[in-house]
């Protein structure tokens, strides 16, 4: 990265921040909207507590949670990686790394891969939390790794996509796309999607590319920079692309939210929208947590709004997850907000703590599991509707 683009990034530190939070430079005066009395109509239980560490409150790191076969990974900022059984919390194994992590944890196939703000990868057995290796890659890792078989696919705040080898961590082939001088602080985590790697970049383009070669197979705009400066033109993909059957479906800052041909990246719809956090898919829906903190629940099939939730204006949202038959997203605050599905009514709320939720929660058999940024972990089962309500 040059000294050039670190300076701009160090002079807008502060207007990042207010994006973050889910402000814009045109309402920076705005305060986040205060939540309203909730007498709730879903019944939501507490199951379990647990913690693995902090120190990443304000750092705007990638930290999250990943489930894979039944087991759930958490890594902090301090180095500790965990593995805990969902249902209960407790830990199976804990590891710590001896580096302060960044991003991550990406898992599949027994390999658990986290990165550093140093550009540093470490790999670590699943069963028992036992490190394989150690590599280094050209620069800040913001973005969880992706396991793909026999492939570590990486990518760096640089514009570089990597693939590495699973077993030793070397280097297979890399690409790179341009990097604008100014650009919000995170990357798109690469998301596998049959032979073809997808990825966001902070062109505004999303971009496939054959896992086995690194070859691109086709780029597309989502986010096109527009505007008289650089802040106008901030046009980031940092949200992970969501794949189902042959479409895609990508949001961009400043830009659109688009689904996508997965064989060649043709547009099928779009619609303007910005977010950074991104989006999630049901049967029928998707949903977006914008920047600016308004849920919208939209047709999969033409882009049509269904709802638009604007109760938590401003309040740096997380990208929803769908859970039964409601949506659900943190916020700056801590707090846990549960949306109907088909209207976008809030119907349940709980606060985990009271550090920023910036990770997606994360769904499993019904249960919504929550890693917020000071690395308290928190599950919660809801239920049916509560009768007379």
């Amino acid at each position: 990265m040059s000294n050039r683009r670190l300076a701009l990034a160090a002079a807008c530190s502060a207007w990042l921040l207010l994006l973050a939070a889910g402000c814009d430079k045109d309402k920076d005066a705005d305060p986040p909207a205060e939540l309203i009395d909730l007498e709730p109509t879903l019944e939501v239980r507490k199951l379990w507590a647990s913690s693995v560490g902090g120190g990443g409150e304000k750092l705007r790191l990638a930290l999250g949670i990943a489930l894979d076969q039944g087991v759930l990974y958490v890594a902090a900022r301090d180095g500790k990686v965990e593995a805990l059984d969902p249902a209960t919390g407790r830990a199976k194994w804990s590891a710590d790394t001896k580096v302060d992590l960044s991003a991550g944890p990406g898992v599949a196939g027994g390999l658990l891969v986290v990165g550093t703000n140093d550009g540093v990868l470490v790999a670590l057995e699943t069963a028992t939390g036992k490190r394989l290796w150690k590599a280094k890659v050209s620069s800040e890792v913001l973005a969880a790794p992706l396991v793909a078989g026999d492939r570590v696919i990486v990518r760096t705040v640089d514009g570089r996509l990597r693939s590495l080898d699973a077993a030793s961590g070397k280097e297979q082939w890399s690409a790179e796309e341009i990097v604008p001088r100014l650009s919000l602080r995170g990357t798109a985590p690469p998301v596998l999607a049959g032979e073809e790697v997808l990825a966001g970049f902070d062109s505004g383009k999303v971009m496939a590319f054959a896992l086995a070669t690194g070859d691109v197979l086709w780029q597309t705009p989502v986010a096109s920079p527009h505007g008289r400066s650089e802040l106008d033109r901030l046009s980031d993909v940092d949200a992970p692309v969501r794949v189902d059957g042959g479409d895609a479906y990508a949001v961009g800052f400043q830009g659109r939210v688009a689904m996508l041909a997965l064989d060649s990246g043709q547009v099928w719809w779009s619609k303007e929208l910005s977010s950074y956090r991104g989006l999630t898919l049901d049967n029928d829906q998707l949903y977006v947590s914008t920047s600016d903190g308004v849920v919208t629940a939209m047709r999969r099939r033409d882009g049509t709004v269904v709802w638009q939730q604007e109760g938590l204006k401003r309040r740096g949202l997380s990208a929803p997850a769908v859970v039964g038959n409601a949506v659900v997203v943190g916020d700056f605050d801590g707090y846990l907000h549960w949306l109907d599905r088909a209207t976008g009514k809030f119907v349940a709320r709980e606060r985990p703590g009271d550090a920023r939720i910036s990770a997606t929660p994360v769904v499993s058999d019904n249960r919504v599991i929550v890693l917020d940024d000071g690395g308290k972990v928190v599950a919660y089962r809801s239920g049916d509707k509560i009768a007379g309500r």
